[in-house]
């Protein structure tokens, strides 16, 4: 069925036909009276106003395995810079500076990792432009910044937390049932289970949270509590307590795409909640699947490598394991 636009693009069409057919081939033709222009330019504004995405019927997504929500099975992922920092931000020489001569220059954690270790623009997914932090609490993330290669959960492959795994550079599965819903992420094989009905209260603080869900018409709200303080929400050193609370939202936009909003609250942090959002794109390729990628193997030279009874070299600085490791 076509739009009211598009039927309004097909009337003028006809217009300008039926005007050329019935009139004879003359060599020089009279053109459109000045009102009959108008007429035409504004109808045409209004059909291709009509016509854009704007006036468009939202987007009704495949009903579930249940037969009444929104099917959300499938691979996602993030497509930004949110986890280098989630707020805007230019170009970096790398995620851990010193002070050069001429401006910050990468600390000696990593010099050598050159470009790799760059931070890429991003335009920021935070809602309204700025995380408000409490008076005196954003002066830990610029400790954390400052001491990145030693600090950030992701270095040593702990378990990334929520939300940050949504928008890690790694796709992720949700998993849906007529009943209960499960998420796996690529990243270090993290998984968690939404429990659509209440579970109450977490029974004790973990990395990957409590998480209760449940539908707003289409959109899948999941409350993630019992998270620790141990992660980080990206490689700027954005943090949180122990009070944190994200609250979620996945919605379907299109076949291809979810809108995904996570709000945080932690007043112990933060002077109000705020809130992020993006999209995530569907994985299409043919057999898309999640890969293995359990990198708790791969630092373990650089967690624990220093007591081999014969150590390797080891660079200037050191990176201890968490008294939380998982």
């Amino acid at each position: 069925m076509t739009s009211l636009g598009e039927r309004s693009i097909i009337f003028i069409r006809h217009l300008y036909r039926t005007r050329s057919t019935n009139q004879p081939s003359q060599p020089s033709r009279k053109p459109l009276r000045p009102w009959v222009r108008v007429a035409s330019s504004l109808l045409m504004g209004f059909a291709l106003g009509l016509s854009s995405p704007g006036f468009a019927e939202p987007y009704k997504a495949p009903r579930g395995p249940d037969g009444i929500h929104p099917d959300l099975n499938g691979i996602w992922q993030a497509l930004n810079s949110a986890h280098y920092n989630l707020e805007s931000h230019v170009a970096g020489a790398s995620v851990e500076v010193r002070d050069g001569p001429h401006g910050p220059v990468p600390s000696q954690a990593t010099l050598a990792m050159g470009s790799l270790a760059a931070i890429p623009p991003g335009l920021g997914v935070v809602v309204g432009g700025k995380i408000p932090y409490l008076e005196g609490a954003a002066a830990k993330r610029a400790e954390n910044q400052a001491n990145w290669a030693k600090l950030d959960p992701e270095v040593k492959c702990y378990l990334p937390g929520i939300p940050r795994a949504t928008y890690m550079p790694y796709p992720f599965q949700i998993l849906q049932s007529k009943d209960s819903v499960f998420m796996a992420y690529q990243y270090a094989g993290a998984t968690r289970e939404v429990y659509m009905e209440d579970p109450g209260e977490a029974p004790l603080d973990s990395w990957m949270g409590w998480s209760y869900g449940r539908w707003d018409g289409d959109t899948l709200v999941i409350e993630v509590t019992g998270l620790g303080d141990q992660t980080w929400f990206d490689r700027s050193g954005n943090y949180h307590s122990d009070q944190l609370k994200v609250t979620e939202r996945y919605t379907p936009s299109s076949a291809f795409h979810l809108t995904y909003e996570a709000t945080i609250e932690d007043p112990a942090v933060y002077s109000e909640p705020w809130t992020i959002k993006m999209p995530l794109y569907r994985r299409m390729e043919e057999n898309a699947s999640l890969m293995e990628f359990k990198c708790a193997e791969f630092v373990e030279e650089l967690l624990y490598g220093q007591w081999r009874r014969n150590p390797l070299p080891r660079p200037d600085f050191t990176v201890q394991p968490s008294s939380t490791d998982p």
